[in-house]
């Protein structure tokens, strides 16, 4: 079992890199889409988008995650042409910024050079590498940061949560192996709320968070208004961000690197509150 909370670089495209571990780096949420399930057209505009993105910078993200396309249930599709038209101005005027990293969140390679030539950083899948067999080695030409993400969706799963997470990203993870990723390369995100509909099945992966370190990656955690915060809370997706910074908090005390919010400045609070209780903890 490793140490998750021991610096790990996290190595990325243009020569850049994060440090993981000691400390917890948020990752804010960008979807410049008219049909997201929370935020669905408030930032279609690029000039809104630039806006949100230096205001979540400024309360503390690290990386921005530009995204064109809904990823919610029973979303429509768009073309790679639509989506780029979405994603390249904000990604291009960011890239002008040098205090912040850029993820795009795409499964198509296509996209996914395009973005990265723009500026981009990172590539944030959630479809783990297994959507778009061209895909892996964009990253790996690229040398970018990788999210491969664990999807419940459109296939059978193994009724053990965690279980499953090795079904999944084993062949994410051999994908990338094969295309040339190196380890440093890559995070892993457990995928709240994708495939996963019943609310139990999230809980129950929080609450087993802790097995997943035996992939032996750095971990991302993107629990963000979804369903199952609704369910817990009773609240609509614009209002759980109270309840989306209690999984946060829950999340890096069991060792979580990456937090993907909407609310960046409720979430940074309570992962700094988590981080001294760990901090602490090392102390004592």
């Amino acid at each position: 079992m490793i140490d998750c909370f021991r610096p790990r670089r996290w190595l990325l495209a243009h020569g850049r890199e994060l440090v993981l571990g000691p400390k917890a780096v948020v990752m804010g949420i960008l979807n410049v889409t008219p049909d997201s399930f929370s935020d669905g057209g408030r930032f279609r505009s690029a000039t809104r988008a630039i806006e949100q993105a230096a205001a979540m910078t400024t309360q503390g993200a690290a990386i921005i995650d530009v995204g064109g396309e809904s990823t919610r249930p029973g979303s429509a599709a768009v073309s790679a042409a639509e989506e780029q038209a979405r994603v390249l101005p904000v990604i291009e005027a960011l890239a002008a910024r040098e205090d912040v990293l850029i993820s795009v969140d795409t499964y198509r390679a296509e996209t996914a050079r395009a973005a990265l030539e723009a500026g981009a950083h990172i590539v944030n899948d959630v479809w783990g590498l297994q959507r778009d067999p061209d895909l892996a080695s964009v990253c790996r030409a690229a040398g970018a940061g990788v999210v491969l993400m664990h999807n419940s969706r459109e296939r059978r799963v193994d009724p053990d949560p965690v279980a499953d997470q090795h079904v999944f990203l084993d062949r994410s993870l051999d994908l990338a192996k094969d295309a040339g990723i190196s380890s440093e390369h890559i995070v892993l995100d457990p995928g709240f709320g994708f495939g996963k509909e019943k609310p139990e099945l999230n809980f129950a992966l929080m609450r087993r968070f802790g097995e997943l370190h035996a992939f032996g990656f750095p971990l991302l955690a993107g629990t963000s208004r979804k369903r199952f915060i609704g369910h817990a809370t009773g609240r609509e997706a614009v209002d759980r961000d109270a309840g989306t910074a209690a999984t946060s908090a829950i999340l890096r005390l069991e060792g979580a690197a990456v937090f993907r919010v909407h609310d960046v400045a409720m979430n940074i609070d309570a992962l700094r509150i988590a981080d001294a209780m760990l901090a602490t903890s090392e102390a004592a």
